[in-house]
């Protein structure tokens, strides 16, 4: 189970980058979080927060990121957050952000959790433009949150609000100058 789950992160990183020049490997976008380490369990205050949705048990407040200097040529940043265990294995997108300006290198804690002009909203599965916290289903094991912070080489305006992962992958192809992932564990 942990090599499908492997090659599924390598499949997520590989969509980001489709046609896309990478960063040297000495030079690599790192993503981290003073919140949780990679592979490690996310706090509960970062659960969705949904009243409509009994699965959802925390305060939504979005974790603190951090990134290092991006690769040459980055015009601009992009956000997606996704569980691929979630969705009955389909899969749900916690957050598509994009427009993030190039000179910015961290989100505050809770600097996500609700509209900003720091970010253009995407849609995530749920339809809203910013981030919606895990809300696994009780029982079903530890869900695996990929944060994943794509450097582009478009302008911080140059993508429509709104769009979903899907459209926002199909216009950052040959875009990308780069990716950084940590990924967070929660379940109940």
């Amino acid at each position: 189970m942990a090599g499908f789950r492997f090659a599924g992160y390598c499949a997520v990183a590989g969509v980001l980058l489709l046609g896309a020049p990478v960063a040297s490997l000495a030079d690599p976008l790192v993503l981290t979080s003073p919140n949780f380490t990679d592979g490690g369990k996310l706090p509960v205050k970062h659960a969705g927060a949904l009243k409509t949705n009994p699965n959802c048990v925390g305060e939504n407040i979005s974790p603190a990121l951090a990134w290092n200097s991006p690769p040459e040529g980055t015009k601009s940043f992009a956000f997606v957050v996704y569980d691929p265990d979630g969705g009955k294995g389909l899969g749900v997108y916690h957050w598509v952000a994009y427009g993030i300006a190039p000179d910015r290198r961290s989100f505050a804690e809770g600097d996500v959790g609700q509209p900003s002009d720091k970010f253009v909203g995407g849609k995530n599965t749920a339809g809203l433009n910013f981030y919606l916290g895990p809300c696994p289903p009780a029982n079903t094991g530890l869900h695996h949150y990929n944060f994943s912070l794509i450097a582009t080489d478009l302008e911080p305006n140059a993508l429509e609000p709104g769009l979903t992962r899907d459209e926002l992958v199909a216009k950052l192809k040959g875009h990308t100058t780069g990716v950084g992932t940590i990924v967070g564990l929660f379940g109940r």
